[in-house]
């Protein structure tokens, strides 16, 4: 559509002005519109062109863009389908886990099903169906070597080196070193280093229970060769342990402030770990080789250690220790009685060479239950 304004002269432009009066505004309104003419000419010649230059165009060009419409549609219906997850506040999101199972304060798993407890051999179908699931849901893009360790997964697990053998999932092509230096999850170090007090304080609340009973609520014993080894967790498997998580409120809320945290897969756990004098850990291997595990020290007696891949490393008070749990590793207190027990806050972050889509990926694979 062309709009023409036909052109006033210099003198009507000049002319007197009048006081604003009803009649004088009317009078001035028809006559902006007799200002302006439509040409239907020019709409004629306007069609005109823009169907000639749609003839013009590259068939080629029309059809890559008459694609991009297609699929465009198609996204718009798929994203329209899918329903919007709820909000879900931290009180109901507790109340869930309690009504999924929550003894003592810690979450045992139920399931047959459990990714994570089950060890046989359909288990890599297992995961190749929740992969193939995904992949449907959002994208196969960047999910090259997820793909690869499940369809390899068996392999890669009988023929790793002793030194590192993961008991659940491998992805391949991780750098692979027993230690990490604070700068592979800067952030997240720095923000757990700062509130150092805040955890020790909710620790030192928490530990005078000791003294009242043998095993106060929330806490769990683990297994061990000799020595007493107590882990108080906030998040176990992936799920949000309420009943710890209220007793310990500034410390469950600084884990959302962590970036890297793993909080949607069964490899994330956060929890308070307690060593006392004369303990020895088994030597052992994690699960997974995604994560990384860090460990705050809270309280370091002398003659601890922990030994990841035969190198051992000593915790520090207020420092964070990174390290790859996927590698035999072992720790233990030698420390006297009279120094008390070793304790560190314990925490499950990304390895840093997992991608982004990798793992949001993961989170669905190995969600808890799933």
């Amino acid at each position: 559509m062309v709009w023409v304004p036909l052109r006033t002269t210099r003198t009507d432009r000049r002319a007197p002005l009048c006081t604003p009066t009803p009649h004088c505004c009317t009078t001035m309104s028809l006559e902006w519109l007799l200002d302006w003419s439509w040409s239907l000419d020019g709409l004629r010649d306007f069609i005109a062109t823009g169907i000639q230059s749609f003839r013009d165009c590259d068939a080629t060009a029309l059809a890559a863009v008459a694609c991009l419409l297609v699929l465009f549609v198609w996204y718009c219906y798929h994203v329209g389908r899918e329903q919007p997850r709820a909000y879900t506040t931290v009180n109901a999101l507790m109340q869930s886990a309690e009504a999924n199972g929550v003894q003592n304060g810690y979450v045992y798993c139920h399931s047959p099903e459990c990714v994570r407890c089950t060890h046989h051999d359909g288990l890599n179908q297992k995961l190749y169906h929740n992969l193939q699931e995904y992949a449907k849901r959002y994208s196969w893009s960047g999910m090259g070597r997820i793909h690869k360790g499940i369809r390899e997964q068996g392999r890669y697990l009988n023929s790793r080196p002793s030194i590192q053998k993961p008991e659940v999932f491998f992805l391949p092509d991780l750098p692979t070193m027993p230690y990490f230096s604070r700068d592979a999850q800067k952030h997240d170090v720095e923000l757990l280093e700062r509130n150092f007090q805040t955890i020790l304080c909710e620790f030192e609340t928490l530990y005078k229970a000791f003294s009242n009973c043998s095993l106060p609520q929330g806490w769990k014993m683990n297994s061990t060769p000799s020595g007493e080894w107590f882990t108080f967790y906030l998040v176990n498997q992936g799920m949000c342990v309420p009943r710890n998580c209220r007793r310990c409120p500034r410390t469950y809320r600084l884990l959302g402030s962590l970036r890297t945290c793993i909080g949607n897969n069964v490899f994330g756990n956060a929890c308070i770990s307690v060593l006392s004098p004369g303990t020895v850990i088994a030597e052992h291997y994690g699960p997974t080789n995604i994560r990384i595990r860090c460990h705050l020290g809270l309280k370091t007696p002398s003659n601890c250690e922990l030994v990841v891949g035969g190198e051992p490393q000593c915790w520090a008070e207020g420092r964070c220790l990174l390290f790859d749990d996927s590698f035999l590793h072992t720790a233990f207190h030698e420390g006297p009685p009279e120094e008390g027990p070793r304790v560190v806050f314990m925490v499950d972050l990304w390895h840093p060479n997992v991608a982004a889509a990798e793992r949001q990926a993961l989170d669905f694979i190995f969600a808890p239950g799933r």
